[in-house]
């Protein structure tokens, strides 16, 4: 009997699937691998772009503070005899959104129109003094009544909510009560009980103020570190007429008007053409003046799709420009 001979299947195309399984597995970690450092390549760049960038802008906008604060210095010296804070005066004259390349260019054709992302620079100096101080209402143990006044008819005019200027003033009284009860302990000491003490206008929000309400008010009024007189060459119409009682805003605007031809010098004297004789009586140099210690510099950097703000608060000492505080705003413009 004869045994027949088995034929083995042969394993070489399992063994060459095997092998292409194993070769698109390695093409596939490798594509893998290669595609993450190219990502992280890419990410680092990025974060090395935007870091460079922060860089570049605080350092621009630095140059554009110390830049007003020269100009406010040498008004400052030209007002050393005459001290008259005004909007005709150099400082008050805003700097339009220019291109940066301007300001760094040594000639016109060292700067090329293709070199770089564009980048655009403006700025203004605001008198801080224009507005009215919340700080007239912590004048002693109780709110002074016309101060309450002046507050009242600011909120109306606005068209705030009704009752916005008892929040503001109970809620100032709270967060300063040391200033407000007239004691002689600092008046930045804070509350234990009360709510905190605001920088500024925008935190008035602590109060219970929705940020609408806050906007309407912000040009008008101010947060400073101690009480000062509001400068009637530099406030606008609303401000003047809320300051003194008797006064609308017609009266106010012909200030406004007059003062462009020829800027108060003088409260007693000058005011006395538009303000009647119990107006001007209230005209105190606790609560009106013709200069300013404290301004608001507002610098503006734009750069591609991004705008880079920074607010800082000045105060003049005689010929020394100390900052107060200082706020940067990252903004994304809309295309």
């Amino acid at each position: 009997m004869r045994c027949r001979p088995v034929a083995l299947t042969s394993s070489r195309p399992t063994q060459r699937g095997a092998a292409l399984l194993t070769a698109m597995i390695i093409v596939t970690l490798i594509a893998s691998l290669a595609a993450g450092m190219v990502w992280q390549q890419y990410r680092a760049v990025q974060i090395e772009a935007a870091d460079r960038a922060r860089a570049q802008s605080a350092w621009i906008l630095q140059g554009a503070l110390d830049w007003a604060r020269l100009i406010l210095q040498e008004d400052a010296k030209q007002n050393r005899n005459k001290p008259v804070d005004h909007l005709g005066e150099p400082w008050a004259v805003p700097l339009a959104e220019a291109r940066l390349s301007t300001f760094l260019a040594a000639d016109k054709n060292s700067a090329s129109d293709d070199e770089g992302p564009e980048a655009f620079l403006s700025g203004s100096i605001e008198d801080a003094q224009s507005r009215y101080n919340l700080r007239a209402l912590l004048g002693g143990s109780t709110v002074p009544p016309l101060e309450q006044r002046v507050l009242e008819r600011l909120c109306s005019q606005v068209n705030a909510p009704p009752g916005t200027a008892a929040v503001i003033i109970a809620g100032m009284r709270a967060a300063f009560p040391s200033a407000a009860s007239g004691a002689s302990a600092p008046a930045a000491s804070a509350s234990e009980t009360g709510p905190l003490q605001p920088a500024g206008l925008d935190q008035l929000s602590w109060f219970g103020l929705d940020a609408d309400t806050i906007k309407r008010l912000q040009p008008y009024l101010v947060l400073l570190p101690k009480a000062t007189p509001v400068n009637l060459n530099t406030a606008p119409r609303e401000v003047i007429a809320a300051l003194f009682d008797g006064v609308d805003l017609a009266t106010a605007e012909r200030m406004v008007q007059g003062r462009k031809a020829k800027p108060l010098n003088d409260i007693a004297n000058d005011a006395a053409a538009y303000l009647s004789a119990d107006a001007l009586a209230q005209a105190t140099a606790a609560r009106a003046a013709v200069t300013s210690s404290y301004f608001i510099v507002t610098g503006r950097l734009r750069l591609e799709e991004r705008q880079l703000e920074q607010r800082s608060l000045i105060e003049r000492q005689n010929l020394n420009m100390v900052v107060l505080a200082r706020e940067r705003i990252n903004q994304l413009l809309d295309r």
